[in-house]
């Protein structure tokens, strides 16, 4: 308790000063002045005291007035104080603690304003010019020279010692705020930089969703008003199919944003699990019932995937089957799955004549393949998306079974 209140009453003397500096400075220099006419009077017994009063008041004053400029010429005050102070001492005056008062403060604040070698030359150069002085000073004959000069050399010691203290107590304070305000901007950078990569995130899985389901039900809409009139029972199938579609993109929809309302209230209702490529049954059919073919071929032994990497590999044949049924005039598409050692060989190809394939165009205006390529990179893997030289348009990606980074794992939130 007590510490505390020291410390908040050091921190509002510290304010008082910073505000008022001149103020204190005057009642400082004051104080000073009264030590030093105090310590002239001073002698040793049986010693006559020097009849120059006048002389010491002058000294005193030139010595304290020097000090008001401590602060923007601290040399300069430690020079004067240090001159009026030897000349003090030479015209018999006892070298007392209080005499050197003036000296002392000038010491202590040219250690606390300057750098180490500064401090080190004034300092050393003042004590020498101090020590001399009290050699050779008649007021102090009845002491030894051990005693004339250990006792200046430790009184100035001091304040020069409590400025190195106060001085490097200041720059270890500096240090310490600077470091935490460069923590505070770090930590807001990298809150900045997830809150990009969540909207990223985010913004990718409405995309493979909103725009695989609406591509569905668009060209099932078309086909169906095709055959209304020459084949109702097939459009009837279709527009039955057409209902199951939107109803499962209103799910994934609810899925996804549910992510975002989810909150740590365990009676909260569970969360659908992500989707992967288990589910890619589901997928060919809704694209069949759209008008597409989608054949599936898979080579090598399966192997489990990590949730981020089977999530992954399901919206990149999302997004290319989406981007077939759209843009291209093929009626086929083909989904090759590869597991070749630890990584996933995924192409989605279709055969249409190069001048009904996907156009390039269609591609730079949206975020389908961009999104797909994010979405390999995040996990450590390639993909390339480009027309083929027979014709028709191809995605390929290569994706780890087991990514190294936990970046990855984020996605399994959607």
């Amino acid at each position: 308790m007590s510490t505390s209140l020291e410390r908040r009453y050091a921190d509002r003397l510290e304010q008082f000063t910073d505000r008022h500096p001149l103020a204190v400075d005057v009642v400082v220099v004051l104080a000073l002045m009264g030590c030093a006419s105090l310590g002239s009077n001073l002698t040793l017994p049986g010693a006559d005291p020097p009849d120059q009063d006048r002389t010491a008041t002058l000294l005193m004053g030139v010595s304290c007035l020097a000090l008001l400029k401590h602060r923007s010429h601290p040399r300069t005050s430690v020079a004067v104080t240090a001159v009026c102070t030897v000349i003090a001492v030479a015209l018999g005056y006892l070298l007392t603690p209080l005499l050197l008062a003036p000296i002392m403060a000038a010491l202590y604040w040219l250690a606390t304003l300057t750098d180490r070698r500064t401090t080190r030359v004034y300092g050393v150069a003042t004590m020498a010019m101090v020590m001399v002085a009290a050699v050779f000073a008649d007021s102090m004959d009845h002491l030894s020279l051990l005693l004339r000069t250990i006792g200046p050399f430790f009184w100035l010691m001091l304040p020069l010692a409590a400025g190195n203290m106060t001085r490097l107590r200041r720059a270890y304070l500096q240090a310490v705020q600077a470091r935490a305000e460069h923590a505070e901007r770090t930590r807001e950078e990298e809150a900045r930089l997830r809150v990009t990569e969540e909207r990223m995130r985010i913004a990718r899985e409405l995309h493979d969703v909103v725009a695989h389901h609406l591509a569905l039900a668009n060209a099932q809409a078309g086909t169906a008003a095709h055959l209304v009139l020459t084949s109702p029972q097939q459009t009837k199938t279709i527009l039955t199919e057409l209902t199951g579609t939107t109803s499962s993109a209103l799910r994934e929809l609810k899925a996804t944003l549910g992510v975002l309302r989810q909150t740590d209230d365990s009676a909260s209702a569970p969360l659908e699990p992500s989707p992967g490529l288990a589910r890619l049954p589901e997928l060919v059919s809704s694209c069949a019932s759209a008008g597409l073919t989608v054949m599936v071929t898979t080579t090598g032994e399966p192997q489990p995937l990590s949730p981020g990497v089977d999530l992954t590999a399901f919206r990149i044949v999302q997004e290319a089957l989406t981007n077939v049924t759209k843009h291209a005039a093929a009626e086929a598409a083909h989904v090759r799955l590869a597991y070749s050692g630890s990584r996933l060989l995924i192409t989605v190809s279709n055969d249409g004549p190069a001048a009904t394939s996907v156009p390039e165009g269609a591609l730079s205006r949206g975020f389908g393949v961009i999104g797909m390529r994010e979405r390999a990179h995040s996990i450590g893997g390639e993909l390339c998306a480009g027309p083929r030289p027979e014709g028709g348009f191809e995605v390929t990606t290569a994706l780890p079974l087991q990514p190294s980074s936990a970046v990855a794992e984020e996605s399994e939130t959607s």
